[in-house]
């Protein structure tokens, strides 16, 4: 039990009853205290442990720090030796005295360091094991002080354990606790990375497909009556993007749903370089031509730095297509010491609006060509925007192809 609550006594103008002064003192106090008092009032039998007159004041003297051991364990220890040493000084050996030593003991190495609670208890046993000399005519090892050092020792190591105990307790709980707070930390950094794939999938699924959709809208918009056969072909586009675009989210969702691996195997595999003759075929299906320049031979790619490499020239050839000047584009791709380096390049506006390097586009590229150690770089000289690629190769497997332009 601890100290009384703020509000007792409030009803009584600042009076404390007896019930709640009763209620201050913890249980463990008074029942010390009555062990303390108890044995020094019994009438034992051995003239030795009896004590009269001043000295059972002196032997009592130490229930008044009793209730101090938790908060001052060796001014409480200290208090209960020194009548102890008084009494034995005067020919008498007190229980009382010697049961608070023991109490306040415990109660040192229970609440301080164990170097210090160690040193301190024994100190006190051998002050005790020293001091019953006087009263037993010089008797060091008599059985009737012995048993009270052996008691002294007793309660310290008791008190060294549980000590111990409590420290050990909280520890645990520290750590279940830094536990804890670690896998919140780490379930909000999973939600915050999920949420910027999901953002970057998204943004790989939809800006291309829609920017196709725009673009073929427009064209079919204004060559709706003087080129009929044109603004059909525009309309064929936008259908056929329009299917992928739903395709692509459809599969998307349906990972975004899937619980288990099992509900994956329906997915259409990730697109790589592979594709990249029909990419641009589709780009030159709504206006946008591309000069596609391979250097001879070619490295092998992981599937995610393949995939990575797949949407690095999407992302530039949508960028080249809506805010690029004209209808063309270069693409260039080229190896060297196992890395795999793409190149867009289109025209810019004179006097427009350029291409953007900070947009929401570029930046999930950033982040995905970080992903698999390549890196982003954009530059704009001569009237024109250049967009830098380089993925590292898993290894380098040079065959022999012969690069094709186109």
């Amino acid at each position: 039990m601890g100290d009384p609550p703020p509000s007792a006594g409030r009803d009584t103008g600042g009076v404390t009853s007896p019930r709640a002064a009763a209620a201050a003192v913890p249980l463990s106090d008074v029942v010390a205290i009555a062990v303390v008092v108890l044995f020094g009032v019994l009438p034992f039998p051995d003239e030795l442990f009896r004590t009269r007159g001043l000295l059972v004041v002196v032997a009592l003297l130490p229930v008044v720090v009793i209730p101090w051991r938790r908060r001052r364990p060796l001014v409480a220890l200290g208090v209960s030796l020194a009548c102890t040493v008084v009494v034995a000084l005067a020919g008498t050996l007190s229980p009382s005295a010697l049961v608070a030593v023991v109490i306040t003991a415990f109660a040192v190495t229970d609440r301080t360091r164990r170097t210090v609670g160690i040193a301190c208890v024994g100190s006190a046993a051998l002050v005790v094991f020293l001091v019953a000399a006087v009263p037993l005519d010089g008797e060091l090892f008599d059985s009737r002080a012995m048993q009270f050092v052996t008691f002294v020792v007793l309660a310290g190591a008791l008190g060294d354990a549980t000590r111990s105990r409590r420290e050990a307790l909280a520890a645990v709980t520290e750590r279940a606790e830094r536990a804890e707070q670690d896998r919140d930390e780490e379930a909000r950094r999973r939600v915050v990375e999920e949420r910027v794939r999901i953002a970057r999938d998204l943004h790989d699924v939809v800006a291309h497909q829609i920017s196709v959709i725009s673009l073929s809208a427009g064209v079919a918009s204004s060559s709706l009556e003087t080129r009929p056969d044109r603004a059909r072909e525009a309309l064929t586009t936008i259908r056929s993007a329009s299917r992928t675009v739903l395709a692509d989210i459809g599969g998307l969702m349906a990972l975004l749903r899937a619980e288990g691996d099992g509900e994956r195997q329906d997915l259409h595999p990730q697109a790589g370089l592979d594709q990249l003759d029909a990419l641009v075929a589709r780009f030159a299906d709504v206006g946008l031509h591309v000069d596609l320049r391979r250097a001879p031979g070619a490295v092998a790619l992981s599937p995610a730095s393949d995939h990575v490499a797949y949407l690095a020239l999407q992302e530039g050839l949508t960028n080249a297509h809506k805010h690029g000047a004209g209808d063309r584009a270069v693409v260039e791709l080229r190896h060297r010491d196992g890395v795999l380096a793409l190149t867009v390049t289109s025209p810019l506006r004179a006097g427009g609006a350029a291409v953007p390097t900070s947009g929401h586009g570029l930046r999930g590229l950033r982040e995905r060509v970080a992903s698999v150690r390549g890196r982003v770089e954009t530059s704009r000289a001569d009237g024109e925007f250049r967009l830098d690629i380089a993925v590292p190769a898993e290894r380098a497997a040079v065959t022999a192809a012969s690069g094709s332009r186109r």
